[in-house]
């Protein structure tokens, strides 16, 4: 009798379905920022286990051949250590900070091609990871109102920074157990949960929404929604609420293309908006003024530190970067060079070609996906996600909160897999 669809069945769906359920509990030990990158390292160990021995297998129980865009992202990312390992030599940074920074890489940027190659390899159903995702709303909705209450019954935001920091990171911030922060000036409480900082965990939220939505059980399906919405307000990011608005109606939308009712929906919209077009573009340009100064302060820091990174790029450094991230100056508050935003930090750090890096696996996968999600459910949920971490490149360095958004990656992985089925598929019939 075959397991429920929700039930793990072998070795890598129970990693998985434990990994993301222990969140909280990794949280509070200060855990998470280790977890990520072992449960990487041992997915993509099996996986390619399973690749050497597939060829004794029988041929129904043998993985189907890597998808292109897989072997685009292991490519891209072994080229961001050659880069950094450039980077550190062109810089004379010596052999200590190399090492140091390898380590680093081998917890960041290597996450973001291991999880999807485990997903495109591994028996790994994306049912799992949705329940999975649900089960951890339940949780978290039961933490709520500790989380609430806190600030106002006189508990410390900080609790305590776990010991396991030892192991290193790039602060003590990914090991703190925080319960709250209060915004500078206004003293309002600003919720984190269990994401290094705000805006990393409206990230999280969304990600946990578009999964919630997939599960099956209604019951389910609510708790999950439920609890990564009220994170994603909570943290009162203004890129989560902006991804919240539109990357679940733009990936469904596509993914509706094939059939010919979008096309009549659409006509009368895209008609009213062309006559409306200078009162959007009016509209539009106060929406951009209000997002930005809801928080001035930040969105002066964050142009600040995108107009260093690029000058210094340009100047200094164009081709592998200046191999380590730089503290910025006063002016900045301080945070270092290029962060807040993927394609600024890869330009100062690794240059233009740590940023081709990025982007031709990034953007080859999300025309893969699109064309996927006219056919398939994963796709749509792919190419949803792939939508809100390239939104997030702009906002966020992906690498830092990979040991995060992990579950995300994995299903990159199985809608690539499932496109090299569909190809086969299709090969079979013609044949």
């Amino acid at each position: 009798m075959a397991a429920p669809t929700h039930h793990p069945a072998n070795a890598a769906e129970k990693l998985i379905s434990v990994a993301i359920q222990s969140t909280w509990l990794l949280w509070m030990v200060g855990g998470l920022y280790i977890a990520g990158p072992a449960l990487a390292w041992i997915l993509a160990l099996m996986a390619a286990v399973t690749l050497y021995v597939a060829p004794a297998l029988p041929a129904h129980q043998r993985p189907p051949p890597l998808h292109p865009c897989i072997l685009l992202w292991l490519a891209g990312m072994l080229a961001m250590l050659l880069i950094l390992i450039a980077g550190h030599l062109l810089n004379d940074l010596g052999i200590a900070r190399t090492i140091k920074s390898s380590i680093g890489w081998a917890k960041g940027w290597a996450l973001i091609a291991l999880f999807p190659f485990a997903g495109a390899v591994l028996s790994i159903r994306p049912e799992i990871i949705y329940r999975a995702v649900c089960r951890l709303g339940l949780q978290t909705l039961l933490l709520l109102p500790l989380f609430l209450v806190a600030p106002f019954i006189g508990l410390p935001g900080l609790l305590y920074v776990s010991p396991l920091k030892v192991v290193g990171g790039s602060g003590p911030e990914y090991f703190a157990v925080i319960l709250y922060t209060l915004e500078p000036g206004s003293g309002i409480p600003r919720w984190q949960f269990f994401a290094p900082w705000s805006p990393a965990a409206g990230m999280i939220a969304i990600i946990h929404v578009l999964c919630a939505l997939e599960e099956k059980q209604w019951k389910w399906k609510i708790i999950g929604v439920s609890a990564a919405l009220l994170v994603a307000l909570l943290c009162q990011s203004r890129l989560a609420l902006v991804a919240l608005a539109i990357v679940w109606p733009t990936a469904f939308g596509i993914s509706q293309l094939r059939k010919s009712w979008i096309w009549f929906s659409a006509a009368i919209p895209v008609l009213v908006a062309g006559l409306l077009m200078p009162q959007l573009m009016a509209l539009m340009d106060h929406a951009i003024d209000r997002f930005t100064g809801a928080r001035a302060d930040s969105s002066r820091v964050r142009a600040a530190l995108g107009r260093i990174a690029v000058e210094r790029w340009k100047n200094e450094a164009p081709w592998f970067g200046h191999g380590v991230v730089e503290r910025g100056p006063h002016l900045v508050e301080y945070m270092p060079i290029g962060s807040h935003h993927s394609w600024y930090g890869l330009l100062f750090v690794k240059g233009i070609t740590g940023a081709f890096a990025l982007a031709v696996p990034l953007f080859a996968t999300i025309l893969v996906v699109a064309r996927l999600s006219l056919y398939e459910p994963i796709g749509r949920v792919a190419f949803s996600l792939l939508l809100l971490l390239t939104l997030y490149t702009f906002g966020e360095n992906l690498e830092i909160l990979s040991y995060l958004y992990w579950p995300a990656l994995v299903l990159v992985g199985i809608a690539c897999r499932t496109a090299t089925q569909r190809r086969l598929k299709h090969a079979e019939r013609r044949s």
